[in-house]
């Protein structure tokens, strides 16, 4: 795209921000014209979340001066930001679970009059999610809707605001691939009416088609700022980790032989209306995928299969024996595990230390006398911290403060202390950049390898397809088809989901067993 034309209205110089002893951002320069979509990539913890929290107004920085919509820095905050009529979109979501979907879009901008709440929400939602394409329903709980609605939940709190500068961190890494070509829409819209995005993602091809310029990030210094039209995936990998690498999936171990007795097996299992008479299997040494669109019934099967859902009907076995009355804690002790899709959610503690985090499912072991030995756990976790490559290398270190990518491996660290013999993962490089990707990527294959039966969920359709074994379809809460990766492309699986001519496999009946 050629390069939008119009003042600063962003002017970084020297921008520096540490975190304790952790470099985030080391002297940044740059400047956003207005007008234009202007893209930040780097690898996880290269610091282009934190640079589009200090526009923000959530991080104030250490040096440097920042000028955003003509208002120098001094003492600015997210309200300053906001009154300059700049919005952010934060990647990790930021939402009042209790409120409706309507209350939390209008949070803080209700509009008043005579000192009463103005009645006109219904009609100004209406209108937001005309302009944005979305659907959703603006009485419903945000805790009761998916990551995916979630986060367009947060989408149009943005949009609400009418902000001149909108900054976007990874709005689209819950969002289907419909979805997110929704969401360009609406980005190009914004901006041919003037508004200036600030776009920070790891999907590159999006970078390259939908923006203007790009600023590559690493280790917190930037790299350089260029117009997209001279960029290719390739120049920007390259850029972004200092070397080239290839984008590639490792090659899998052998799969298990179709006579193997399987590590875990669903029996027409049903829960609610959510999971409608599953059958699957998975064997040891086996990665089975499990792709579906958003709301296909995919999570909801892990979590009834770990005991976090409600099981109605049917049967689970773990290594051939029948698996009664799931539940996490049951689950865990016989070496079934789950890394769920929200990290910071169901995952980790993140007002805890990495080591902390990491000891919490193994406090029994590590205990004497009902006290927890301080050195048995930071042994421990230094451990896994090695064995994962965990970034900064310290059992002390806070988890708030570690990039995603670092985050999600401190979540596998947790479950991968025991040797699991069945893992379910659910969005397991949600959120993660390229370099991160490959290192999850190489754990899962590893943890194949050495045994370990893996059922893999992802909104990625390429990634299922290139770590799998064999991949279950899911649709409308029912498996209709199993394929083999070697043998069916990308394009044949995206049209099995979509067609809904096609009939469900014959094990998944239409109504529920009584």
């Amino acid at each position: 795209m050629a390069a939008a034309i119009g003042p600063h209205i962003v002017k970084l110089d020297g921008i520096s921000k540490r975190f304790g002893s952790t470099r985030a951002l080391s002297d940044v320069s740059l400047s956003i014209e207005a007008g234009e979509i202007h893209a930040l990539v780097g690898e996880n913890g290269a610091g282009k979340s934190t640079l589009g929290k200090i526009i923000g107004g959530v991080y104030t920085p250490d040096r440097g001066r920042l000028t955003v919509a003509g208002v120098a820095s001094g003492g600015w905050s997210t309200k300053q930001a906001l009154a300059a009529g700049v919005a952010t979109i934060q990647q990790e979501l930021s939402l009042v679970p209790a409120l409706s979907v309507a209350e939390n879009v209008f949070l803080g901008v209700e509009g008043h009059r005579f000192g009463l709440l103005k009645g006109d929400l219904r009609e100004r939602f209406a209108a937001l999610q005309a302009a944005s394409g979305f659907d959703l329903d603006p009485d419903a709980r945000v805790d009761s809707l998916r990551i995916a609605d979630q986060q367009k939940v947060e989408i149009l709190r943005a949009l609400a605001r009418d902000a001149r500068l909108i900054i976007m961190d990874e709005p689209a890494s819950s969002l289907t691939a419909d979805e997110t070509a929704k969401l360009h829409d609406v980005m190009h819209a914004l901006q041919r009416a003037g508004r200036t995005i600030i776009y920070v993602t790891h999907f590159l091809d999006a970078v390259l088609e939908h923006c203007h310029r790009v600023s590559v990030l690493r280790d917190g210094r930037l790299i350089r700022t260029a117009s997209t039209d001279g960029e290719t995936t390739d120049s920007l990998v390259e850029a972004m980790l200092g070397r080239s690498m290839e984008v590639a999936f490792p090659p899998l171990p052998p799969a298990p032989a179709p006579t193997t007795a399987p590590a875990l097996a669903l029996r027409d299992v049903w829960s609610g209306s959510a999971v409608r008479g599953v059958s699957l299997e998975v064997r040891p040494g086996e990665i089975a995928g499990l792709a579906g669109l958003v709301g296909s019934g995919r999570t909801e099967v892990a979590r009834v299969i770990y005991g976090a859902g409600r099981l109605d009907a049917g049967e689970i076995l773990l290594g051939g024996r029948p698996y009664h009355h799931p539940a996490p804690r049951r689950s865990t002790r016989m070496k079934l595990v789950m890394i769920p899709e929200d990290r910071r959610r169901q995952g980790l503690i993140l007002t805890q230390r990495v080591g902390e985090n990491v000891s919490l499912p193994h406090l029994r072991k590590l205990s004497w006398g009902g006290f927890v030995s301080g050195g048995r756990e930071q042994a421990l976790a230094q451990v896994m911290i090695q064995r994962l490559d965990i970034n900064p290398p310290r059992a002390g270190h806070p988890v708030a403060t570690l990039s995603g990518g670092n985050q999600q491996k401190v979540l596998f660290a947790k479950w991968m202390v025991d040797n699991p013999q069945v893992i379910l993962l659910d969005e397991p490089t949600r959120g993660v950049d390229v370099g991160a990707k490959q290192h999850i990527y190489r754990i899962i294959v590893e943890l194949a390898a050495a045994g370990a039966a893996i059922l893999l969920i992802s909104s990625e359709l390429e990634e299922v397809m290139g770590l799998c074994h064999r991949v279950y379809l899911i649709r409308e809460g029912r498996i209709i088809q199993e394929v083999s990766p070697a043998l069916t492309t990308v394009d044949e699986v995206l049209f099995s989901l979509f067609d809904t001519r096609e009939k469900p496999a014959d094990s998944a009946g239409t109504d529920r067993p009584a």
